[in-house]
């Protein structure tokens, strides 16, 4: 079993209920059911946790910066209450068009958390729900899970060749017989 020192989660769809219209207030944000425990698990087993996540709905005017801060601190604040927390959080305010750098499927935003926790691609499971994860995890040689929660269904559907050799599980919460078996 191969032991993992950083976990990064995707946001939206991993961690928390998934919404087309965008979460846009701390009242919208629901921890999809065993996502936080299983955070929590990771970090008593001395791993790191980051969120790496596309937030274009600030770009859209759908929310602001300061509403986004409010709803990672609800996802913190609910984290704290079953015994977890996140070492990072990372995201992309910019809209798909703006060609930025950052928004995933591109991998600055993963090669700068590696960079913060000094940790190799080899080191680092990347989770996530739609193939910009599996896209950017595969870019920098990290080892890469899909959910079935939130867009991970309609990934493998319309995905399914990128997904050769890529595990697919449930939820977060099934992450754990792959990482504690």
């Amino acid at each position: 079993m191969k032991k993992y020192k950083l976990i990064v989660l995707d946001r939206d769809g991993v961690i928390n209920e998934d919404s087309d219209a965008y979460i846009k207030s701390p009242d919208e944000w629901h921890a999809i059911p065993g996502s936080l425990e299983t955070m929590a698990k990771f970090n008593k087993a001395d791993i790191k946790v980051a969120v790496i996540t596309n937030q274009s709905g600030v770009a859209r005017g759908f929310f602001t910066e300061k509403t986004l801060q409010a709803i990672h601190k609800k996802m913190l604040t609910e984290l704290k209450k079953v015994g977890g927390h996140i070492d990072a959080i990372v995201y992309c305010p910019h809209h798909p068009d703006d060609n930025c750098d950052c928004r995933k499927p591109k991998p600055k935003m993963l090669l700068e958390i590696l960079q913060q926790f000094n940790v190799t691609p080899e080191e680092t499971l990347v989770i996530g729900d739609t193939i910009k994860e599996v896209q950017m995890a595969k870019t920098v040689d990290c080892d890469v899970i899909l959910v079935k929660t939130g867009k991970g269904k309609r990934t493998i559907k319309k995905h399914a060749d990128e997904l050769t050799g890529v595990p697919v599980i449930e939820d977060l919460a099934n992450s754990k017989s792959l990482l504690f078996a």
